[in-house]
């Protein structure tokens, strides 16, 4: 079962494509551009059209989302965590 999709390998986030993501689930992932499957741990419950991590991230690091720059990190996240408006803002303001 495919849970996030991802279109360029170097994605930092993930868009979730299934409904009841909880923590400690196992999460497969597929990375459209390289027709492959990744895999990670959720940490938290993610909804639906979200965005999980798939790798850790400090304050102040570039989210790269579609293989481009999508805003940057306001609070750490972990891999496996919900990456959202709590902690990913815009660098336009």
């Amino acid at each position: 079962m495919i849970h996030f999709v991802l279109h360029d390998a170097h994605d930092s986030v993930a868009v979730v494509v299934v409904e009841g993501v909880k923590a400690g689930m196992a999460l497969n992932g597929w990375v459209m551009d390289d027709d492959r499957m990744v895999s990670v741990q959720a940490r938290q419950d993610i909804p639906i059209g979200h965005k999980v991590a798939l790798k850790d991230m400090a304050t102040g690091d570039t989210v790269i989302k579609y293989g481009i720059d999508m805003g940057k990190v306001v609070a750490p996240i972990q891999a496996g965590e919900h990456a959202h408006v709590h902690n990913i803002k815009t660098k336009r303001w």
